[in-house]
């Protein structure tokens, strides 16, 4: 999916740089001072928009805009395709994966630790009995990954693996912009999820409760997968129905992480707004 994304950024000729921090803050102006936004992992396409005094006003895949420091993201030349847009690529599936200078884990430390969902240029041919993939970085270093933290097929997920994925999360800290396997929140978390079912989704709660993607679904009879969305007087807050009167959900209530909440719960049915389903 994240090779689609990056295609139809290309296609619109606004590909101009790929993220070269493991996770990479956008901010609301160019200032590490200004509230974060969202944020860019390791390895993802952007477009350049603005550029001020070191920083670049950029757009995600998702159609996200925010500001970011020139140190966080590679300038592409006119002539050089978007990173992970063709050959094989691993797509990592642990919460984070070390990349490593040669094949061994105890040489060096890692060159650097991405999280789940990377996608990595593989440059050798793949032999499921080996237990190291060699890689190209987007800054054309040479890297080694471990074949346990990725994947190579690409299809989406069914619904129910999705489910089954979300639990992998359990305890990841609530993270504000959060985007990644190293923080999340609560829109981050529910887009997330969606994109490993191949479904393209808004980044902000409040806008993903408007998606024309989704239909309202009745809170008496929801399916797992639904999203569910919550608020005072406007929606601020989504998770994702689980069954048996379930939902998991990043937040911060009790405790700022990934956690399954029970929608009978007082403090969740006092904020309930809408549920939506996948058309």
């Amino acid at each position: 999916m994240q090779i689609i994304m990056a295609m139809a950024l290309l296609a619109a000729g606004i590909t101009d740089g790929v993220v070269l921090k493991p996770v990479a803050n956008m901010y609301s102006r160019p200032s590490e001072e200004a509230d974060v936004v969202s944020q860019a992992i390791y390895a993802s396409p952007i477009g350049i928009l603005q550029e001020r005094d070191g920083w670049a006003r950029v757009r995600t895949p998702d159609d996200y805009t925010g500001w970011m420091p020139d140190s966080a993201f590679k300038r592409l030349a006119h002539d050089e395709r978007t990173y992970a847009s063709a050959g094989p690529v691993a797509r990592v599936i642990s919460l984070s994966a070390n990349l490593y200078r040669e094949p061994n884990v105890t040489t060096h430390q890692p060159l650097l630790t991405v999280p789940f969902e990377t996608n990595l240029e593989v440059t050798q041919a793949v032999d499921p009995a080996e237990r190291w993939l060699r890689i190209r970085l987007p800054d054309d270093r040479a890297a080694w990954v471990q074949r346990g933290d990725i994947t190579l097929d690409r299809q989406p997920m069914s619904k129910e693996e999705i489910i089954a994925l979300s639990r992998q999360f359990l305890g990841v800290p609530y993270l504000w912009g959060g985007t990644s396997s190293l923080g999340f929140d609560c829109s981050g978390f529910t887009q997330m999820l969606y994109r490993r079912r191949g479904i393209v989704m808004p980044r902000d709660a409040s806008v993903q409760a408007k998606w024309p993607g989704a239909a309202p679904a009745d809170r008496n009879h929801l399916e797992a997968g639904d999203l569910l969305f919550f608020g005072d007087s406007k929606v601020t807050h989504t998770g994702m129905y689980i069954g048996d009167g379930k939902f998991i959900n990043a937040t911060t209530h009790d405790r700022p992480v990934v956690q399954i909440s029970n929608l009978a719960d007082p403090y969740w049915t006092k904020l309930f707004i809408a549920a939506r389903r996948l058309k």
